[in-house]
């Protein structure tokens, strides 16, 4: 019984995490690297602290990039 419910809780958190991750994706705001240096005053930058690629300076200045 115990087996039954650890693993119903198991799949309903999942479940949870599955649908929350389109939505958490869909807000974080989508900047490519093209969007980044179409003013002529951003770059793309490689940060290792953080492991991402980020736009300095120009419009989007601070902001990673998530797509191509």
């Amino acid at each position: 019984m115990r087996r039954r419910i650890l693993g119903f809780t198991a799949a309903l958190v999942l479940a949870v995490l599955g649908a929350a991750v389109p939505v958490v994706s869909a807000a974080v705001p989508a900047v490519t690297g093209p969007d980044c240096i179409a003013d002529k005053m951003g770059k793309v930058e490689y940060d290792s602290s953080t492991g991402l690629w980020t736009c300095i300076g120009g419009a989007h200045d601070g902001e990673p990039i998530t797509k191509n």
